[in-house]
C-alpha cells in the first residue's frame, strides 16, 4: 500500500542512516582520540580498571623520583664512607710509620692531624639536600619503595636505611682495656696476637673503669669484629664488666672463627681467655673502648703519635675504628644496591601497566581504518537509499494522470 502520509521506506532508510552515522562517529572519535574507551560512556567498567592503573603508574612514576633522591643520599653516603676508609688506611700507615724508634714522629703528627682534618670534611660534605647519613644525625631513614593495592586497600612499602657515625668529637677515655704478656694495651685499646696453639690470651674489661648506657667495646679478630654495647640495666649491676665481658664472649663466638675458643674466667672479673686451636692460622686481637655520645671514629680526636706510648695506643684504636668505617660502607653499598634493583623493578612495572591500560582502551587503528572506509560507503549507501525512498510517493501522482 503506498500512501502520502506515511513513508515507510523513507524511515527505514533514515534509520539506516542514522546507525551508519553513529557507527561513523564513533570511529572517527576512536581514530582522533587513539582510544577505544576514551570516556566512562563507552564502557564503565573498562574505564574504571584503567584509571585505576593510571593512578598506579602516575604513583611508582613519584615513588621512582622519591628513591632516585633516596639512592643519591645513600650513594653520597657509601662514596663518603669510602673515602674516610681510603683515609683511616693512610692514618694507619701512618701510625705503623711511628712505630719505629727512629722515625720523625713530630711530621708524621703532623701528617696525622691533616688527614684527621679530612676525614671531618668528608663526614660534614657527604649530605644531600640536608640529609646526612654519617654524622650520627639521622638514625634511621625510610624510602618510599611501593604501594601495595589489595582488595582491603593500599599500604605503602619502605626500603629502611640506617644511619651510620663515621664523626669525630666527643670522646672520653674512660675504661681500661688490658691484654695478656706481649699486648699492646694504653687506656682503652689493647692489641695482641693469639697464636695457634699457644697458650689463652686474656682480655681484661676493667671492673675500677665507671661504665655508662651507651658505652660499647669492638673486638677484631683477624678480620671480623664484634662487639657489645652497655644497657642502663648492665650499668646500675654491681659489676657491669662482667656482664659486658659474658656479652662479648656471645658476640665473638657468633663470629664462628674456627678453632677459636672464648672462655669467661670467673675468678677474674671482666675477664675472657682467648684460645686459638693448633692448626689454623695466627690471629690479631685488637679491641677498642668507645664511650657514650662520642662518634663513631671520636677517637681519632685523641691520637697522638708524637711519642712512643702514643704511637703504641693509637694502633690499638686505629684498627677498630678502620673496622668501622668498612662496615658503614659496605651497609651503605648493600642499600644503594636495594634501591637501585627497587627503582629498576618499578620501571619495569611501570611499563607493563601502560600496556596493560593499553589493551583495555586503545583503539586498534588498522581496523578502525578499515571500519571508517565501510562505513563511509554504506554512509553514501545509505544517503542513496533515503533519496530513493523520498521520491516514492510523487510515482503516487501517476496514478491519477488521466
Amino acid at each position: 500500500m503506498s500512501s502520502i502520509l506515511t513513508n515507510n521506506g523513507a524511515m527505514v532508510a533514515l534509520q539506516t542512516l542514522k546507525g551508519i552515522n553513529s557507527g561513523l562517529a564513533k570511529t572517527q572519535d576512536e581514530i582522533s582520540t587513539g582510544k577505544t574507551v576514551a570516556t566512562a560512556k563507552d564502557n564503565a567498567a573498562v574505564w574504571a580498571i584503567s584509571k585505576v592503573m593510571e593512578a598506579d603508574v602516575s604513583g611508582f612514576k613519584a615513588i621512582s623520583s622519591s628513591l632516585a633522591t633516596g639512592g643519591a643520599a645513600v650513594g653520597m653516603a657509601r662514596e663518603g664512607a669510602e673515602k674516610i676508609t681510603t683515609l683511616l688506611t693512610k692514618m694507619r700507615d701512618t701510625i705503623i710509620n711511628a712505630q719505629s724508634a727512629t722515625a720523625d714522629r713530630g711530621k708524621l703528627q703532623n701528617d696525622l692531624v691533616d688527614l684527621r682534618a679530612q676525614v671531618s670534611g668528608t663526614v660534614k660534605a657527604a649530605q644531600v639536600n640536608g640529609l646526612n647519613l654519617l654524622d650520627g644525625s639521622t638514625a634511621s631513614v625510610n624510602f618510599l619503595s611501593s604501594i601495595d593495592r589489595s582488595a582491603a586497600g593500599t599500604t605503602a612499602s619502605n626500603i629502611a636505611v640506617s644511619g651510620q657515625n663515621l664523626s669525630i668529637g666527643g670522646y672520653v677515655a674512660k675504661a681500661a682495656l688490658t691484654g695478656s704478656a706481649g699486648a699492646s694495651t694504653v687506656g682503652d685499646a689493647a692489641a695482641f696476637s693469639l697464636n695457634a696453639g699457644a697458650a689463652a690470651s686474656n682480655l681484661v674489661i676493667d671492673n675500677t673503669a665507671p661504665l655508662v648506657a651507651g658505652d660499647s667495646i669492638s673486638v677484631k679478630i683477624g678480620d671480623k669484629v664484634a662487639s657489645y654495647t652497655v644497657s642502663a640495666e648492665d650499668a646500675a649491676a654491681t659489676t657491669p664488666a662482667d656482664i659486658v665481658a659474658v656479652g662479648l664472649k656471645s658476640a665473638i663466638e657468633n663470629l664462628g672463627i674456627a678453632g677459636l675458643t672464648v672462655n669467661y674466667d670467673q675468678g677474674t672479673a671482666g675477664t675472657l681467655a682467648l684460645t686459638n686451636a693448633a692448626g689454623g692460622p695466627d690471629l690479631t686481637v685488637a679491641a677498642q673502648f668507645n664511650n657514650a655520645g662520642a662518634g663513631g671514629l671520636g677517637a681519632l680526636a685523641g691520637l697522638n703519635i708524637s711519642t712512643a706510648a702514643g704511637a703504641t695506643t693509637a694502633l690499638g684504636r686505629i684498627e677498630s675504628m678502620l673496622q668501622t668505617s668498612i662496615n658503614a660502607a659496605a651497609s651503605f653499598g648493600a642499600a644503594g644496591s636495594r634501591i637501585e634493583a627497587q627503582g629498576e623493578f618499578l620501571s619495569k612495572l611501570t611499563d607493563s601497566l601502560k600496556s596493560g591500560i593499553g589493551s583495555l582502551v586503545d583503539a586498534n587503528m588498522e581496523e578502525a581504518s578499515a571500519r571508517l572506509q565501510a562505513l563511509q560507503t554504506q554512509q553514501q549507501l545509505g544517503i542513496q537509499s533515503l533519496s530513493i525512498a523520498n521520491k516514492a510517493p510523487q510515482n503516487i501522482l501517476s496514478l491519477f494522470r488521466g
